[in-house]
């Protein structure tokens, strides 16, 4: 494995355990030449999970894009690792949940606003801006407005 720190390979497992649901083993590594520790995941490979993009093309469900769209919105906001990490296995589970095995690239998006509307304004708007392509400032501002109308929790 490699160090996502200084990117040596070699490292040693410090500890590992199952996860609750008893679908993937978490090991903390820690690596041998600068000592930082990370966590890696170990899971069963299956039949891929496919997410319809918007074009109508189909692709394999890859966490890591989520997380990085998570985690842009989410920048320099007080918002835990944890909690986008949380966010991702939700993610996770709608796809995993579906019947046919794929789900839609807006299905994901807006349950993604949905649950960063309730964790944080900010990091709503900044994924909204990016997920539905804002052109202008006007659409940023409706979308401040419509965000900040009573009962829409403000």
């Amino acid at each position: 494995m490699t160090c996502p720190f200084c990117g040596h390979i070699e490292d040693r497992v410090v500890d590992s355990r199952e996860s609750k649901e008893g679908d993937s083993i978490r090991r903390r590594r820690q690596c041998v030449s600068c000592e930082k520790r990370f966590t890696t995941y170990e899971r069963i490979d299956e039949v891929p999970y496919m997410v319809i993009k918007k074009d109508g093309s189909r692709q394999k469900f890859d966490r890591t894009k989520v997380l990085n769209g998570i985690s842009r919105a989410c920048e320099k906001r007080p918002i835990s690792p944890m909690t986008q990490s949380d966010l991702v296995n939700k993610v996770e589970g709608l796809v995993t949940e579906s019947p046919d095995r794929e789900i839609s690239t807006v299905e994901i998006g807006e349950f993604l606003m949905e649950q960063l509307r309730a964790i944080d304004k900010i990091a709503y708007v900044r994924f909204a801006s990016v997920y539905r392509d804002f052109q202008d400032e006007h659409a940023f501002i409706n979308e401040l407005q419509t965000l900040t109308k009573p009962g829409n929790g403000a």
